[in-house]
């Protein structure tokens, strides 16, 4: 195989897509989540590399035999864990040309159409959201593509200190607080470990169900008088629009106003619920994000956009900036000294960058926002079937409120023997997952550990969510029969 020949690429390339579409057309047949042992794969492959070349049907034959056992598969129809990463053929298409382009997009001149139509793709989007001006390229600020939501939010992070540190001074570095609730995201206490922000400076607002988990205004007011009160210098809050575990929705507009007052970044996490935004009957989930200093979602969740693909869009562009920019020699050219491009080196934390705004693109025209709506209603039309399921068999219960296409349930322990609710749901989990039927993920709410089952995989119908109701139904009898 030559490095690089139209021809070759063109043969082999038919072969290729041929094994992935019939990969798609068999993915039923795969247990969802990988059945194998540690170690599995180092016994099934050689311990170095080939000195001779070896055939693409050879590579294939060993992708089926020995690597797909060992893939927990994402796209299948039965995969209801964590939240899902949407594939699609726009997307594929949009991967592929991509990567057949394969520029590195650090600057405009690096390839001049990749800019800008991130810088156009992304003001696409965030129209159809409904997103303030302020967030659009026309503006002061706009949007990028980050890699993922824990990279938009450590850019904004950093960018946020900066803002303050240029104000007060780098030595007080020490003094600067974050604020976030017991539901928000790790990454941003990564991000936090990353930008030197210390770890008592984090302050972790409690949530309850009284609230749906979502983070009240008046804790955090009361956290930060308390901490402007001791000396201390509050310069980032984190809310969220669909928390990890149970698709919680922060108060934006009142936690806004807090930030506002006291001169607090605010950034919204909407890296889940965000793409459902799209729809109007869902857009209010939203409400008060006029209020944030930027705000994040990932199209390669729920927007049939391949991974990776996370949009960010910030009101002031120029934080960002003098945050992350550097200007070496090799690098200077006339539209960028001259101020007239956004060169995307400077919004993030690598230099390089892929084209990944083709994708996007792809996505939007060949679907329209009204196709990507009714893909997204489809699923949480889906999840409100699995929740009356759920409601209708009184040895479980829904554990939160239901937004989206999420759904958070808890198998009921016999009220003689409560205090083994948690084992009990947690062999619940193990017993399902180890069929192969289905994959479905936990988390703790009220102390308690709760299943969640996540609707969002793009070839998911309503016959894969109630075979998955009657595989649980099974496990669940089974469990309790032998208590």
């Amino acid at each position: 195989m030559k490095p690089m020949d139209a021809e070759q690429l063109r043969e082999y390339g038919h072969q290729m897509v041929d094994f992935i579409a019939d990969y798609y057309k068999n993915i039923e047949n795969f247990p969802v989540l990988s059945q194998v042992q540690p170690g599995y794969l180092r016994q099934l492959l050689p311990d170095s590399a080939p000195t001779h070349p070896e055939s693409l049907q050879d590579v294939l034959d060993d992708v089926q035999a020995k690597i797909l056992p060992g893939v927990t598969h994402w796209q299948s129809p039965e995969f209801f864990a964590y939240f899902p990463s949407n594939s699609s053929v726009a997307g594929f298409l949009g991967e592929m040309l991509s990567a057949s382009i394969n520029m590195v997009g650090f600057s405009w001149i690096s390839s001049p159409a990749a800019t800008e139509l991130e810088m156009i793709v992304l003001d696409w989007l965030a129209k159809a959201l409904k997103l303030p001006d302020e967030f659009l390229s026309t503006g002061q600020g706009g949007g990028v593509i980050q890699g993922t939501a824990s990279e938009a939010v450590l850019v904004v992070l950093l960018a946020a200190r900066d803002k303050v540190l240029r104000r007060v001074g780098k030595d007080a570095i020490g003094k600067l607080v974050a604020y976030i609730s017991d539901q928000t995201h790790s990454s941003l206490q990564k991000a936090c470990k990353i930008g030197g922000i210390h770890p008592e400076n984090i302050r972790v607002l409690k949530t309850n169900s009284s609230t749906q988990f979502a983070l009240s205004p008046e804790p955090l007011s009361e956290a930060i008088s308390q901490d402007i009160a001791s000396g201390l210098i509050p310069f980032f809050l984190c809310a969220t629009v669909g928390t990890t575990s149970s698709t919680a929705v922060d108060p934006l507009f009142a936690l806004g106003k807090i930030s506002k007052s006291n001169g607090v970044w605010f950034h919204v996490d909407a890296a889940y619920a965000g793409s459902a935004c799209i729809c109007p009957e869902f857009r209010h989930y939203i409400d008060g994000v006029e209020e944030a200093d930027s705000f994040n979602m990932n199209a390669h969740k729920w927007f049939l956009t391949n991974f990776d693909c996370s949009a960010l869009w910030v009101k002031d562009r120029s934080a960002l900036i003098q945050s992350l920019s550097t200007n070496p020699e090799y690098l200077k050219n006339k539209a960028s000294q001259e101020n007239l491009v956004v060169d995307y080196k400077d919004w993030q934390i690598p230099l390089g960058r892929r084209f990944r705004s083709l994708k996007l693109w792809m996505v939007l025209r060949l679907y329209g926002l009204e196709k990507l709506q009714a893909y997204i209603r489809n699923h949480i039309e889906l999840a409100t079937k699995f929740e009356e399921l759920v409601r209708l068999d009184s040895r479980f219960e829904v554990a939160a409120a239901r937004k989206f296409s999420l759904v958070c349930f808890y198998l009921l322990p016999p009220k003689s023997n409560e205090e083994i609710g948690d084992k009990l749901n947690h062999d619940l989990l193990d017993a399902v997952n180890s069929t192969g039927k289905l994959f479905i993920s936990h988390t703790v709410l009220s102390n308690r550990y709760v299943l969640r089952f996540a609707v969002g995989a793009p070839l998911t119908e309503e016959r894969h969510v109630l075979a998955a109701w009657e595989t649980l139904q099974e496990k669940a009898s089974d469990l309790l029969m032998n208590l």
